[in-house]
Protein backbone atom coordinates (compact mmCIF):
# COMPACT_ATOMS: atom_id res chain seq x y z
CA UNK A 1 0.00 0.00 0.00
CA UNK A 2 1.12 3.43 -1.25
CA UNK A 3 0.04 6.54 1.48
CA UNK A 4 0.70 10.03 1.44
CA UNK A 5 -0.71 13.70 2.44
CA UNK A 6 -2.09 16.12 0.17
CA UNK A 7 -0.76 19.49 1.23
CA UNK A 8 0.16 23.61 -0.66
CA UNK A 9 3.82 22.43 -0.69
CA UNK A 10 5.17 20.00 -2.97
CA UNK A 11 5.41 16.48 -1.92
CA UNK A 12 8.85 14.65 -1.03
CA UNK A 13 7.79 11.60 -0.31
CA UNK A 14 7.78 12.41 4.02
CA UNK A 15 4.82 10.28 5.49
CA UNK A 16 2.60 12.72 7.56
CA UNK A 17 -0.20 11.53 9.43
CA UNK A 18 -3.52 12.14 7.87
CA UNK A 19 -6.36 10.88 6.57
CA UNK A 20 -5.17 8.15 3.16
CA UNK A 21 -7.11 5.98 0.68
CA UNK A 22 -4.76 2.75 -0.77
CA UNK A 23 -3.65 2.80 -3.53
CA UNK A 24 -1.66 -0.20 -5.65
CA UNK A 25 2.31 -0.24 -5.62
CA UNK A 26 3.17 0.69 -9.34
CA UNK A 27 6.17 -2.14 -8.83
CA UNK A 28 9.58 -1.10 -9.57
CA UNK A 29 9.07 0.46 -12.96
CA UNK A 30 11.45 3.80 -12.77
CA UNK A 31 10.70 7.04 -14.68
CA UNK A 32 12.39 10.58 -15.32
CA UNK A 33 11.98 12.89 -12.40
CA UNK A 34 9.03 15.34 -13.30
CA UNK A 35 6.68 18.64 -11.62
CA UNK A 36 3.64 17.24 -11.56
CA UNK A 37 0.55 19.80 -10.27
CA UNK A 38 -2.18 17.49 -8.91
CA UNK A 39 -5.15 18.96 -9.34
CA UNK A 40 -7.74 17.08 -6.85
CA UNK A 41 -9.98 18.50 -4.33
CA UNK A 42 -10.98 14.94 -2.14
CA UNK A 43 -7.79 14.65 0.04
CA UNK A 44 -7.67 10.86 0.61
CA UNK A 45 -7.56 10.12 -3.32
CA UNK A 46 -4.90 13.14 -3.52
CA UNK A 47 -2.68 11.88 -0.90
CA UNK A 48 -2.73 8.24 -1.96
CA UNK A 49 -1.77 9.35 -5.45
CA UNK A 50 0.87 11.92 -4.48
CA UNK A 51 2.70 9.02 -2.69
CA UNK A 52 2.50 6.71 -5.94
CA UNK A 53 4.47 9.89 -7.85
CA UNK A 54 6.93 10.61 -5.39
CA UNK A 55 7.54 7.24 -4.63
CA UNK A 56 8.21 6.60 -8.68
CA UNK A 57 10.54 9.86 -8.09
CA UNK A 58 8.46 12.73 -9.51
CA UNK A 59 7.80 16.25 -7.59
CA UNK A 60 4.10 16.62 -6.55
CA UNK A 61 2.27 19.76 -6.60
CA UNK A 62 -1.07 19.05 -5.07
CA UNK A 63 -3.66 21.62 -5.03
CA UNK A 64 -7.64 21.30 -4.49
CA UNK A 65 -9.20 24.26 -6.48
CA UNK A 66 -8.99 24.91 -10.45
CA UNK A 67 -8.06 28.58 -9.40
CA UNK A 68 -5.07 27.43 -7.73
CA UNK A 69 -4.14 25.35 -10.65
CA UNK A 70 -4.10 28.42 -12.75
CA UNK A 71 -1.65 30.68 -10.91
CA UNK A 72 0.60 27.58 -10.92
CA UNK A 73 0.87 26.82 -14.23
CA UNK A 74 1.43 30.40 -14.98
CA UNK A 75 3.80 30.94 -12.39
CA UNK A 76 5.71 27.34 -11.31
CA UNK A 77 5.25 25.67 -15.24
CA UNK A 78 5.02 22.12 -14.12
CA UNK A 79 6.25 19.34 -16.52
CA UNK A 80 2.62 17.82 -15.94
CA UNK A 81 -0.85 18.56 -14.76
CA UNK A 82 -3.27 15.49 -13.67
CA UNK A 83 -6.94 17.51 -13.32
CA UNK A 84 -9.84 15.80 -11.62
CA UNK A 85 -13.02 17.12 -13.71
CA UNK A 86 -15.08 17.67 -10.11
CA UNK A 87 -13.55 20.72 -8.84
CA UNK A 88 -15.26 22.91 -6.31
CA UNK A 89 -14.90 26.23 -7.60
CA UNK A 90 -14.81 25.94 -11.81
CA UNK A 91 -16.01 23.26 -13.83
CA UNK A 92 -12.66 20.60 -14.62
CA UNK A 93 -13.35 20.68 -18.80
CA UNK A 94 -13.68 24.83 -18.52
CA UNK A 95 -10.57 24.57 -16.23
CA UNK A 96 -8.61 22.61 -18.58
CA UNK A 97 -10.08 25.13 -21.38
CA UNK A 98 -8.76 28.36 -19.63
CA UNK A 99 -5.66 26.66 -19.17
CA UNK A 100 -4.84 25.69 -22.21
CA UNK A 101 -5.29 30.07 -22.70
CA UNK A 102 -2.06 30.14 -21.11
CA UNK A 103 0.20 26.95 -21.45
CA UNK A 104 0.43 24.20 -23.33
CA UNK A 105 1.49 21.89 -20.37
CA UNK A 106 0.85 18.20 -21.16
CA UNK A 107 -2.62 17.51 -19.00
CA UNK A 108 -4.14 14.42 -18.22
CA UNK A 109 -7.51 14.37 -17.06
CA UNK A 110 -8.54 12.33 -14.32
CA UNK A 111 -12.52 11.26 -14.67
CA UNK A 112 -15.46 9.25 -13.58
CA UNK A 113 -17.14 10.51 -16.92
CA UNK A 114 -17.05 7.25 -19.39
CA UNK A 115 -19.06 7.71 -22.45
CA UNK A 116 -17.63 8.62 -25.96
CA UNK A 117 -19.02 11.86 -26.23
CA UNK A 118 -17.46 12.89 -23.27
CA UNK A 119 -14.34 11.62 -23.87
CA UNK A 120 -14.38 13.24 -26.75
CA UNK A 121 -15.15 16.67 -25.59
CA UNK A 122 -12.39 16.30 -23.49
CA UNK A 123 -9.48 15.93 -25.98
CA UNK A 124 -11.08 18.48 -27.67
CA UNK A 125 -11.27 20.98 -24.32
CA UNK A 126 -7.14 19.99 -24.73
CA UNK A 127 -6.56 17.38 -22.81
CA UNK A 128 -3.19 15.20 -23.88
CA UNK A 129 -4.50 11.62 -22.56
CA UNK A 130 -7.31 10.54 -19.76
CA UNK A 131 -7.70 7.84 -17.34
CA UNK A 132 -11.10 6.54 -15.60
CA UNK A 133 -11.67 6.34 -11.94
CA UNK A 134 -11.09 4.22 -10.12
CA UNK A 135 -6.89 3.17 -11.61
CA UNK A 136 -3.83 2.00 -10.39
CA UNK A 137 -0.75 3.96 -9.29
CA UNK A 138 1.13 1.42 -12.20
CA UNK A 139 -2.28 2.49 -14.53
CA UNK A 140 -1.38 6.50 -13.83
CA UNK A 141 2.41 6.23 -14.27
CA UNK A 142 2.39 4.26 -17.40
CA UNK A 143 0.03 6.94 -18.77
CA UNK A 144 2.31 9.78 -17.77
CA UNK A 145 5.32 8.23 -19.00
CA UNK A 146 3.86 8.09 -22.23
CA UNK A 147 2.35 11.33 -22.04
CA UNK A 148 6.04 13.19 -20.94
CA UNK A 149 7.45 11.10 -23.88
CA UNK A 150 5.51 12.52 -26.58
CA UNK A 151 6.16 16.07 -25.12
CA UNK A 152 9.88 15.88 -24.39
CA UNK A 153 10.20 14.74 -28.13
CA UNK A 154 7.91 17.24 -29.75
CA UNK A 155 10.25 19.66 -28.00
CA UNK A 156 13.40 17.93 -29.69
CA UNK A 157 11.90 18.16 -32.47
CA UNK A 158 11.57 21.66 -32.79
CA UNK A 159 13.96 23.42 -34.75
CA UNK A 160 16.45 25.58 -33.08
CA UNK A 161 16.15 28.87 -34.99
CA UNK A 162 13.38 30.25 -37.61
CA UNK A 163 14.63 33.43 -39.71
CA UNK A 164 12.09 35.47 -41.39
CA UNK A 165 13.70 38.27 -42.68
CA UNK A 166 14.36 40.45 -39.71
CA UNK A 167 12.22 38.43 -36.96
CA UNK A 168 14.57 35.42 -35.49
CA UNK A 169 12.23 32.86 -33.51
CA UNK A 170 13.65 30.42 -30.81
CA UNK A 171 11.60 27.80 -30.02
CA UNK A 172 13.56 26.00 -27.70
CA UNK A 173 14.35 28.85 -25.72
CA UNK A 174 10.97 30.50 -26.57
CA UNK A 175 12.05 33.87 -27.33
CA UNK A 176 11.39 36.07 -30.69
CA UNK A 177 13.93 39.17 -31.65
CA UNK A 178 13.20 41.68 -34.40
CA UNK A 179 15.85 43.41 -35.64
CA UNK A 180 17.73 42.36 -32.34
CA UNK A 181 15.27 43.85 -30.34
CA UNK A 182 13.76 40.93 -27.81
CA UNK A 183 9.83 40.90 -28.50
CA UNK A 184 7.41 40.81 -25.19
CA UNK A 185 4.94 38.25 -26.28
CA UNK A 186 2.53 36.00 -24.13
CA UNK A 187 2.74 31.97 -24.11
CA UNK A 188 -0.10 31.76 -26.74
CA UNK A 189 1.09 34.86 -28.93
CA UNK A 190 4.57 32.84 -29.02
CA UNK A 191 2.99 29.70 -29.67
CA UNK A 192 0.69 31.49 -33.25
CA UNK A 193 4.01 32.94 -34.16
CA UNK A 194 5.82 29.97 -34.38
CA UNK A 195 3.09 28.34 -35.73
CA UNK A 196 2.88 30.43 -38.61
CA UNK A 197 6.78 31.37 -39.05
CA UNK A 198 7.62 27.35 -39.62
CA UNK A 199 4.82 27.98 -42.40
CA UNK A 200 6.11 31.01 -44.28
CA UNK A 201 3.80 31.36 -47.46
CA UNK A 202 1.35 28.77 -46.56
CA UNK A 203 -2.48 30.11 -45.62
CA UNK A 204 -3.35 28.50 -42.48
CA UNK A 205 -6.99 28.69 -41.77
CA UNK A 206 -8.47 29.70 -38.06
CA UNK A 207 -9.60 25.83 -37.74
CA UNK A 208 -6.05 24.88 -38.04
CA UNK A 209 -4.73 27.05 -35.76
CA UNK A 210 -7.48 26.26 -33.19
CA UNK A 211 -6.62 22.48 -33.75
CA UNK A 212 -3.00 23.02 -33.47
CA UNK A 213 -1.76 25.99 -31.22
CA UNK A 214 -5.67 25.78 -29.14
CA UNK A 215 -5.30 22.14 -29.18
CA UNK A 216 -9.07 22.81 -29.26
CA UNK A 217 -10.97 21.67 -32.33
CA UNK A 218 -13.99 24.34 -31.52
CA UNK A 219 -16.28 26.00 -34.15
CA UNK A 220 -16.86 29.46 -33.92
CA UNK A 221 -14.18 30.79 -32.14
CA UNK A 222 -12.29 32.97 -35.15
CA UNK A 223 -12.66 36.05 -32.51
CA UNK A 224 -9.97 34.53 -30.35
CA UNK A 225 -7.48 33.66 -33.13
CA UNK A 226 -8.08 37.53 -34.91
CA UNK A 227 -7.53 39.38 -31.27
CA UNK A 228 -3.88 36.92 -30.84
CA UNK A 229 -3.87 38.22 -34.92
CA UNK A 230 -4.12 42.04 -33.94
CA UNK A 231 -1.69 41.50 -30.98
CA UNK A 232 1.20 39.89 -32.45
CA UNK A 233 1.04 42.83 -35.20
CA UNK A 234 0.97 45.43 -33.02
CA UNK A 235 3.98 44.04 -30.97
CA UNK A 236 5.62 43.74 -35.02
CA UNK A 237 4.86 47.62 -35.87
CA UNK A 238 2.49 46.02 -38.62
CA UNK A 239 -1.35 46.60 -39.31
CA UNK A 240 -4.30 44.71 -40.95
CA UNK A 241 -4.24 47.68 -43.59
CA UNK A 242 -0.13 47.57 -44.05
CA UNK A 243 0.68 44.35 -43.22
CA UNK A 244 4.40 42.91 -43.40
CA UNK A 245 4.80 39.43 -41.86
CA UNK A 246 1.39 38.85 -41.41
CA UNK A 247 -1.25 38.71 -44.07
CA UNK A 248 -4.93 38.06 -43.68
CA UNK A 249 -6.15 35.41 -46.77
CA UNK A 250 -9.88 37.00 -46.87
CA UNK A 251 -12.05 34.29 -45.69
CA UNK A 252 -9.29 31.81 -45.89
CA UNK A 253 -6.89 32.37 -42.90
CA UNK A 254 -3.27 34.31 -42.23
CA UNK A 255 -0.40 33.80 -44.03
CA UNK A 256 3.29 34.56 -42.62
CA UNK A 257 5.65 36.76 -45.08
CA UNK A 258 9.10 37.40 -45.55
CA UNK A 259 8.81 41.08 -46.45
CA UNK A 260 12.28 41.66 -47.98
Amino acid sequence: MLLAVATNQPVTGTQREARTTPILSPGPMVYAMALILLVEDDRNIAAALARALTDAGHVVRPVGQAAQALKIVTQERPDLVILDLGLPDIDGTDALRMMRTVSDVPVIVATARRSEADIIALLSAGADDYVTKPFSGGHILARISAVLRRARTTTEQAPTTITVGELVIKPRQRRAELRGEPLQLTRREFDVLAYLAERVGQVISRRELMNQVWNQARIGEEQTIDVHISWLRRKLGETAAKPRFLHTVRGVGVMMVDPQ
